[in-house]
């Protein structure tokens, strides 16, 4: 590998890192997807807790669980193309060589650049089926659920601290399910931003910096992201009000 490849490589490793850590803190501090997502799952749980019949909050559930069943299956067939593309190096360097500013790529090359897509979908596929395992341990949880209070119960101090803490607990549980989901799509994201690296390093760089464009708008000032903020009438800076 060249210095240029080299170099490309490592910042590439240290956006995708770099970013993972600014998104968890900046989250703290302003409204993002992830963030506000987990305010509407505590009060869910709050509602499901007050419903005799939890049949819609399970199947809720499912329907996730069906959608990352997706990406885990899709990550499988990807990981298999890639196998497959090994055997085929000396056809895709001449389809590679090709291609317009695309620079002169060796086997050792190609199957290093093929080695990292792996890796990523490796770590996606592993993400993806422990997002499945959290959403089956909140499937449990809701089925252990306590009943809704009795008219007796109601207004029971004690008993409502308990009902909050567990509606916490379980939103706990589908928020990590959901960031590891997330963890698995910014997966396919940064694979994308791979791609340009058959073509030339610096197309692999403007790649991933326009991957983690991309990710921080959709996740800190999208339209979808001011309306789910909007809807419970709050401010868009966590500061100025909840």
């Amino acid at each position: 590998m060249t210095w240029l490849d080299i170099a490309s490589v490592t910042g590439f490793l240290i956006t995708w890192a770099g970013y993972t850590i600014f998104a968890r803190r900046k989250a703290k501090v302003s409204w993002c997807l992830a963030s506000s997502m987990q305010w509407y799952r505590v009060e869910w749980m709050l509602r499901m807790l007050e419903r005799d019949m939890r049949m819609p909050d399970a199947a809720i559930i499912s329907n996730l669980e069906r959608v990352i069943g997706f990406f885990a299956s899709t990550s499988i067939l990807i990981l298999a193309g890639l196998v497959t593309a090994l055997t085929a190096t000396d056809a895709a360097i001449e389809v590679l060589s090709t291609l317009p500013l695309a620079e002169p790529t060796s086997a050792a090359q190609y199957e290093l650049k093929i080695l990292l897509l792996i890796l990523i979908f490796i770590f996606a596929f592993f993400n993806f089926t422990w997002s499945l395992r959290q959403y089956s341990f909140a499937n449990v949880l809701i089925g252990a659920a306590p009943a809704p209070p009795s008219a007796e119960e109601k207004g029971d101090e004690m008993d409502e601290k308990e009902r909050r803490r567990f509606a916490i607990s379980t939103a706990k549980v589908i928020d990590q399910a959901g960031h590891s989901y997330n963890y698995g799509l910014r997966s396919y994201y940064f694979a994308m931003a791979v791609m340009g690296w058959f073509i030339h390093p610096l197309v692999f760089v403007a790649g991933y910096g326009v991957v983690v464009w991309v990710l921080y708008l959709r996740e800190f000032r999208s339209r979808t992201l001011q309306a789910i903020v909007a809807a419970e009438g709050r401010s868009m800076d966590r500061k100025a009000g909840k």
